[in-house]
């Protein structure tokens, strides 16, 4: 598997105007040149880049709001990696608090915004932005504090693999969250069941994941939606264990001590990846 960190083009509309007397404007002339945007970063002069959002809301910073108590206060020292990074919001505020942040999106177009925003807020040093997608970190053997895992996993084909390996280079937390079906219930027993005793899988509360045939929301790259219990199963097969729900769809996980039955899949999977990038 080749990896696709690769140089991005000059930014355009990332060229300084003085606007001639007015600085917001000479900002909004190059917000608007970089756009459309997603994330809504609030910059310098009052200037934000998507104010009027689909989600009606101020996002992500919404969410951050919910969920930054959870984060530690001074990351001074940590290596964080940030997965479908967009517009960098999230590695802005990591950055923020003192994190060395990896930021990685296979989109140039808001890599492009990322690394422009990252100059307006003077945080070129502390976020590097490569273009890749989450398969590449099976590449290296960089490990990390903090794994940014935001808005991702439904739109992958394969989530299983994706959690797994982050899971794997996940040394302290993880924070994780992706879109679900309605509903907190948990079946109290799913430790095993005879062949011929399936009815507990129609139940609300057993684990299971939605799969999206086609489109939902209008994107085609929706393709799963599980339940609550399904993200605690999968997190916990993963190696990891929840330790707290900052918000609607979020849970903040740490590495379990015990490893994984799926290990040897796993390590399967890496080698024959690694095998076919040579």
């Amino acid at each position: 598997m080749k990896s696709h960190d690769q140089a991005l083009p000059a930014t355009r509309g990332a060229e300084r105007d003085d606007g001639a007397h007015d600085p917001a404007e000479a900002l909004r002339r190059q917000v608007e040149a970089l756009g459309p945007w997603f994330h809504n970063l609030h910059l310098p002069h009052g200037v934000q880049t998507a104010p009027v959002h689909f989600l009606q809301a101020d996002f992500p910073r919404f969410k951050w709001e919910q969920i930054a108590s959870h984060v530690p206060a001074d990351l001074s020292g940590w290596r964080v990696l940030d997965v479908g990074c967009n517009a960098g919001f999230y590695s802005f505020e990591l950055a923020r608090r003192g994190a060395s942040v990896l930021a990685i999106d296979h989109d140039p177009h808001y890599l492009e915004q990322a690394r422009w925003a990252a100059g307006q807020f003077g945080l070129e040093d502390r976020v590097e932005f490569r273009q890749q997608a989450v398969w590449d970190v099976a590449a290296g053997d960089e490990s990390f504090d903090l794994v940014w895992f935001m808005g991702v996993f439904y739109h992958l084909r394969y989530p299983l693999l994706a959690l797994d390996l982050l899971a794997r280079r996940t040394r302290r937390l993880m924070m994780f969250q992706t879109l679900t079906m309605p509903g907190d219930a948990v079946y109290p027993d799913t430790g095993d069941h005879p062949i011929d005793e399936r009815e507990p899988m129609l139940d609300p509360g057993w684990p299971k994941l939605a799969f999206i045939e086609h489109r939902f929301a209008g994107d085609p790259t929706n393709w799963w939606a599980p339940n609550h219990a399904a993200c605690e199963a999968m997190l916990r097969s993963a190696g990891l264990r929840v330790t707290a729900r900052p918000a609607g769809e979020v849970y903040l996980c740490e590495p379990h001590e015990s490893r994984p039955w799926s290990t040897g899949q796993l390590d399967e999977v890496l080698a024959a990846l690694r095998s076919g990038s040579r």
